[in-house]
């Protein structure tokens, strides 16, 4: 129903609280639309998450830094770089198993959480710093019995290649690299400081330009990686968001259901509780008004008989109109389909309107096309769309007007009832009101004679119904012209009978 139908009291509770709701799921979107595109993915807000992320990245490769350490130290043993190196290798492995045996932990355990988060980063960078130890250890080692520049070469080499593996596994762990690293470098400072090698200091630049790019390079990552984690809270957050107002619209919904079929019941019932004092009295007021029982004395009371009569017939009209709206809204209106004949129909209900036609001394013409075949459609439908534009027409023409009724073929194939009066016209922003259930237009509410706002509205769904159209087309002063059409399939075409073909089939034969 429109709009304009008042609604119960619960009814406006129930919209009041979901705008309620409504404001603030609104209001939450809002939220999250400007974090994405404002891009606000701050570390600090998935620390627990990153950290997570590092966990997981460690673990997987665990093997990794024993490999390196084993391989290294098995060419320092070759190299001869100095008697601590198996001191260096079994320090590093011992420090790493316990780093993967606390990650382990930690995991299993669930450890960190959102409260804890910024401790455990602090505990793992310092296990970081350690491990950066072991490493700044090995970069300190000399080679007495070997090449300087080939030591040199071999101590660069497998320093980028742990700073590089290191880069990678630790690029979650804001400042791993970092924590890791600088005493690496410092160790390096040191030693060139300690032997004034020129050839360190190519290396102290090498190893310090190669940190700040991996360094660079694990915040990219790292960066990268929060901002889909963000992407992924935000989805969730709007995934969470439509999921509570899909169940509002559900809830809504089915509040609208319950609402429809509490009118569906009541009209039903109101109908039958309605109609039949509504019957006795208009059939009382016509025994009254043609005086079945004897004159009436008093010539006021019998035109207050008339009154009654005609509201009461009023009254009826418009029970009957909601409830066939009604109906039509709910599903439940069912046609009657048979072979029916447009211009029979049209015929009967200009008779019917024709008296009071006569009364305002309108003149009705018609045009029918000859010989249209039956169509397809309900009988009765039909009968009260055809009644119901007639209606509107003789109303809304003035005194001694003139309504043209045409009926004929569509340019498709099917039929078609124009209706044409020249009344008053209806102004072109009026026609969706006009066409809305109960609307009027401003000619409808100054007229003595005001509807229901009903009429149009059954006559476009009936119509509908019979998969048809309605147009209606009107300008102010000049009148107003309305076409019901049916399509070319509810259009019967005649053809002979089965019978008489196979007659004259048999005369051909015999003839031959």
């Amino acid at each position: 129903m429109p709009e304009r139908v008042s609604t119960s009291p619960d009814k406006n509770v129930v919209d009041l609280s979901k705008a309620s709701r409504n404001a603030g799921m609104n209001r939450t979107l809002r939220e999250t639309r400007a974090r994405l595109q404002n891009g606000d993915s701050g570390s600090s807000q998935f620390q627990r998450e990153t950290l997570t992320l590092y966990i997981d990245a460690s673990l997987n490769s665990a093997a990794a830094v024993p490999i390196l350490a084993c391989g290294i130290g098995a060419f320092s043993l070759a190299f001869d770089m100095g008697k601590y190196t198996i001191v260096w290798m079994m320090a590093t492995l011992i420090l790493h198993a316990l780093h993967i045996f606390t990650l382990q932990q930690v995991k299993s355990r669930q450890l960190v959480t959102d409260e804890t988060a910024a401790r455990w980063m602090r505990r793992l960078l310092g296990f970081q710093f350690v491990i950066g130890l072991c490493w700044a250890f090995f970069a300190s080692q000399g080679c007495s019995t070997c090449e300087p520049a080939s030591a040199l070469t071999f101590k660069g080499a497998a320093l980028l290649i742990v700073l590089s593996a290191t880069a990678l596994t630790t690029s979650m762990l804001n400042g791993a690299v970092l924590a890791t690293f600088i005493p690496t470098v410092a160790a390096i400072v040191y030693q060139y400081w300690r032997d004034r090698e020129p050839m360190d200091i190519g290396l102290i630049a090498m190893f310090t330009a190669a940190m700040v790019f991996f360094i660079f390079f694990s915040g990219r990552l790292r960066r990268t990686s929060i901002q889909l984690l963000s992407y992924q809270s935000e989805k969730d957050n709007l995934i969470a968001e439509l999921e509570v107002a899909n169940a509002i619209s559900d809830e809504a919904r089915r509040r609208a259901e319950e609402a429809n079929l509490a009118k569906s019941r009541f009209l039903a019932s109101m109908s039958h509780e309605l109609r039949t004092p509504l019957n006795a009295i208009l059939g009382f007021s016509e025994v009254m008004d043609n005086e079945v029982l004897g004159p009436m004395s008093n010539p006021i009371y019998k035109e207050y008989v008339g009154d009654i009569h005609r509201s009461g017939q009023h009254l009826l009209n418009l029970i009957n109109e909601i409830l066939d709206l009604s109906r039509i809204e709910a599903g439940r209106y069912e046609l009657h389909e048979e072979s029916v004949m447009l211009a029979e129909i049209t015929e009967d209900c200009i008779g019917m309107v024709q008296l009071r036609a006569r009364s305002k001394q309108i003149r009705i013409t018609e045009q029918f096309e000859p010989s249209l075949p039956p169509v397809w459609a309900d009988e009765k439908s039909i009968r009260q769309v055809i009644l119901n534009l007639l209606s509107n027409a003789v109303k809304f023409t003035p005194q001694g007007g003139e309504v043209a009724v045409k009926l004929g073929w569509t340019a498709g194939g099917g039929q078609y009832v124009a209706i044409r009066d020249n009344g008053p016209g209806i102004p072109e922003e009026e026609i969706p009101v006009v066409l809305s259930a109960f609307g009027q237009g401003s000619i409808a509410i100054k007229s003595a004679e005001q509807g229901t706002g009903l009429g149009l509205p059954i006559v476009q769904a009936i119509l509908s119904k019979h998969d048809g159209e309605f147009v209606l087309r009107s300008k102010l002063r000049e009148g107003t012209e309305v076409i019901a059409i049916l399509p070319p399939k509810r259009v019967l075409q005649t053809v002979p009978a089965v019978r008489e073909a196979h007659s004259n089939d048999r005369r051909k034969r015999s003839f031959a």
